[in-house]
């Protein structure tokens, strides 16, 4: 999965599509994301005792398909490219978009 904490995404897809926010948890396993402020879920908790009952607030994980990566240029894809640091390859982040490419980190 190429998208990471801390990105700033726009949702493409389903009922929150044209947000953005930041990446606030990835689960590369089930391809999810959770991204700030966006498909927002309530849980309801029944009374227990002296406490009274709740309506918690809390954003669910969206398939990072129905997301983009974007960045000061734009918004496009991750990529990645190889630059030569002290004679050693290092891996690094590029967002590609229609007007050029931006490195992420």
């Amino acid at each position: 999965m190429k998208i990471k904490t801390g990105d700033n995404v726009k949702i493409i897809a389903g009922k929150d599509k044209s947000k953005t926010g930041k990446v606030l948890q990835v689960f590369p396993d089930l391809n999810k994301v959770v991204v700030e402020g966006v498909n927002k879920s309530f849980k309801h908790l029944k009374k227990r005792g002296s406490q009274p009952g709740q309506r918690v607030e809390f954003t669910a994980p969206i398939d990072s398909s129905n997301v983009k990566v974007i960045g000061k240029t734009g918004e496009g894809r991750v990529g990645y490219k190889y630059i030569d640091k002290d004679g050693k390859k290092l891996k690094v982040r590029v967002l590609k978009t229609k007007s050029g490419s931006e490195d992420l980190e």
